[in-house]
């Protein structure tokens, strides 16, 4: 993961002063574009840092919220940066919902702005470690790598944190515990509609328990339980259901791995039986496919459901997730 300084503190405060209050970001709807509340129709004028934030911020706030993502369709959001527009209307939310460390500028901005009702998803669940050791070294924490500390205490306590995996909402039940978590965040932001946060996380979570079900019969009965990909962003999803990721690359899906890495893959493909090397949408599949093509395996696309693009199996998280059973399936030759 590569961290991009942001903006000089002056130049944000320049971005509010001009007033510059309008997040130029993707959006369920065109209307949340900074502000207050009032100025959304009485509406809960909330900010979510990518797709999954903002789906379930949208399927939980309902009508009464007016979601704003930061990470627009179709950009990878690890590398996100944000403009000195997104970052000044920041402080203007009513409630903000992210998830920390997947994405380091958004991080930064969060904590300047200073918005009472701000969420840290991963906060909502229990983090663990998967496929943070890629090529015999961390790749979690290289985001902190050049990075002056101070207090080399805090700084070990960063770097432990970042080799923790975030990508929580691959794992239906992981994403069903998130849900609670913002649903009585909600609630408590935004008393008057409580009884509909309550309500709307209800239903959301019993798709969620239903979609996990679901997984667990699909994946019970497969030839292999062995799993490549470019991305190693399924390590819950693996855990939940008895696979075993075997990711090319690190967190980051932009991390080029090294020889003795791809040497290693072709021995676990052999070994394993593996039939497909998996790519993702919002990334080169030029690994995957380099890859696949020296062990004659089929490639297919794993969605880590990033973002929501033409090029998606599926209109929302749901009908993503369904595919990537589907092709989860085919690869693992599920009886």
């Amino acid at each position: 993961m590569n961290v991009r300084r942001l903006i000089p503190t002056a130049a944000v405060a320049g971005a509010v002063a001009l007033g510059l209050t309008a997040l130029s970001a993707c959006s369920s709807s065109d209307a949340a574009e900074g502000g207050d509340a009032g100025g959304n129709g009485g509406k809960l004028d909330v900010v979510a840092s990518f797709y999954p934030m903002q789906f379930l911020a949208e399927r939980i706030g309902g009508s009464h919220v007016s979601v704003t993502s930061l990470t627009k369709p179709g950009v990878e959001p690890h590398d996100l940066e944000l403009s000195p527009q997104q970052i000044g209307g920041l402080s203007d939310a009513d409630y903000i919902l992210f998830l920390k460390n997947i994405q380091p500028a958004v991080d930064d901005a969060v904590a300047q702005a200073g918005v009472k009702n701000t969420v840290d998803a991963a906060g909502l669940t229990t983090l663990e470690s998967h496929g943070a050791e890629v090529d015999g070294h961390d790749h979690g924490s290289e985001e902190h790598a050049g990075e002056e500390h101070a207090d080399e205490h805090e700084g070990e306590e960063h770097a432990d944190e970042a080799a923790l995996d975030p990508h929580v909402w691959l794992d239906p039940v992981k994403y069903a515990e998130v849900a609670e978590g913002v649903g009585k965040s909600l609630e408590k932001a935004d008393p008057d509609n409580a009884a509909d946060y309550r309500k709307n996380t209800e239903t959301l979570v019993a798709e969620l328990n239903k979609l996990d079900k679901t997984f667990e019969a699909g994946l019970k009965n497969t030839a292999t339980k062995t799993f490549i990909t470019t991305h190693s962003a399924f390590g819950y999803l693996a855990e939940r259901y008895g696979l075993t990721q075997e990711g090319i690359a690190g967190l980051d899906p932009e991390t080029e791995p090294s020889p003795a890495r791809i040497d290693e893959i072709h021995h676990v493909a052999e070994e394993n039986k593996a039939t497909t090397v998996f790519f993702e949408t919002l990334a080169s599949d030029k690994t995957a496919k380099t890859l696949a093509k020296d062990l004659g395996l089929k490639t297919g696309v794993l969605d880590p459901l990033e973002g929501i693009t033409d090029k998606s199996a599926g209109a929302d998280y749901i009908e993503v997730m369904e595919s990537n059973l589907a092709a989860l399936q085919k690869a693992l030759g599920a009886k």
